[in-house]
């Protein structure tokens, strides 16, 4: 199935008729990015490189790699980017009890030492510092990792039309607004990069400019508003890779609690934000059509780019890591959990691909966007958006994902 698909893609077919767009959105969530490494490589096999990448901090800096990287090289250099980031180690996962020993030891190492070529401590504790300048105040120092992207990725490609379209996400610390360093309007540097993935108070703000960036996360952890307002062709597919979980079990622990809580509070409402666009674009969507049947009350709006005929199709591929994590996963970078989220994103994608709703998935005609949701290898394209309330609609169990599958 997955080289039918592939021999249909390489002739530039879709349901328009034409090759869709893809765009490949990549979450932060610090360690737990090595997922992203598995779900590139799917697409790689399948020659689905991205026409256009977007990110936020770690996921920044893996759309840095992928960006800068001719398409044969980059599942390769983004591999070889977190063997650089990790320290050296067995990639072999030992059993579950040892598994989380091995994970809390992981992660004292990278609270202690820092990670190699990305950060580490500073000498005297940022409490201890009544005041110092903005790109100084944090725990750790992150200057190591603009000369590992220098290193990783090609900056004078990423900034040329060969490569595909590279879009970050920062929070700039004066306004608090969530802002986007895209190639297409401005060049790209290594700071736009470490920038995005400044996350305080571990790491300080990053200068770029006259102005000071912390992490996208803190407004938003989902690069998805970016690639909205765009009308170019008559059919996107987003691949949105999530690194954390919305749903899960009660805990039982404090440790589970620890856990639980933090994927709550970055998974940042990621569904209701999924939503919330394919909303927008099917209201959109609706506009041209009453516009079309000449409806006198739809008349008076004006013609825009976004008024288009396109089709969106959001891929919303979700991590659920096992039940070796600790609550600090995403501190975590030995090179068997590394392996193991590699392993993750790769059979997730694969999934997807098998399913290929963006060509089966018949769209109705009163909608532009669909919602297609990967979770633990099962495939399920979603009722259309809510439009009956801002509630979150909840999420398929899983006896609905079965049948969907």
């Amino acid at each position: 199935m997955l080289d039918s698909y592939s021999a249909i893609w390489a002739k530039g077919m879709g349901t328009t008729g034409s090759k869709p767009r893809v765009a490949l959105m990549l979450q932060g969530g610090g360690a737990l990015g090595a997922y992203h490494i598995g779900a590139y490589q799917a697409l790689a096999e399948q020659a689905m490189h991205p026409d256009w990448i977007a990110g936020i901090s770690i996921g920044a800096i893996n759309s840095a790699v992928l960006a800068g990287t001719p398409p044969e090289e980059r599942v390769d250099k983004l591999a070889a980017l977190w063997e650089a980031i990790s320290w050296p180690g067995s990639g072999l996962r030992p059993l579950e009890p040892f598994a989380l020993w091995q994970n809390w030891m992981s992660n004292a190492e990278a609270l202690i030492f820092g990670q190699p070529n990305f950060f580490f401590p500073r000498p005297i504790n940022p409490m201890l510092v009544p005041q110092a300048v903005p790109s100084a105040v944090s725990f750790y120092d992150t200057t190591p990792m603009l000369s590992t992207l220098g290193r990783f990725a090609d900056f004078h490609l990423i900034n040329t039309k060969a490569a595909p379209r590279l879009s970050l996400g920062a929070t700039n610390v004066e306004t608090g607004q969530l802002e986007f360093f895209d190639s297409k309007y401005r060049a790209i540097r290594p700071e736009h990069v470490l920038a995005s993935g400044s996350l305080p108070p571990g790491f300080a703000a990053t200068k770029v400019g006259d102005r000071y960036y912390w992490d996208g996360g803190c407004v938003s952890n989902t690069p998805l508003d970016v690639v909205i307002d765009e009308s170019d062709g008559p059919h996107t597919v987003v691949f949105m890779i999530d690194l954390w979980a919305p749903e899960g079990k009660p805990p039982t622990n404090m440790s589970d609690a620890a856990w639980r809580a933090k994927q709550i509070q970055y998974a940042s409402r990621t569904a209701h934000h999924i939503d919330a666009v394919a909303t927008k674009v099917n209201l959109r969507h609706a506009v041209r059509l009453a516009k079309q049947a000449g409806v006198p009350e739809v008349a008076a709006v004006p013609d825009a780019p976004y008024l288009h005929a396109g089709r969106l199709d959001i891929v919303h591929i979700i991590y659920h890591p096992g039940p070796d994590q600790i609550p600090n996963s995403d501190a975590e970078f030995s090179r068997s959990s590394i392996a193991e989220r590699r392993a993750a994103g790769y059979a997730d994608m694969n999934a997807a691909l098998v399913a290929e709703p963006w060509t089966r998935a018949e769209k109705p005609a009163h909608l532009g966007a669909m919602i297609h949701r990967v979770r633990d290898g099962r495939v399920m394209t979603l009722p259309e958006p809510n439009l009956t309330s801002t509630k979150d609609l909840p999420l398929a169990d899983d006896e609905e994902m079965r049948a969907a599958s």
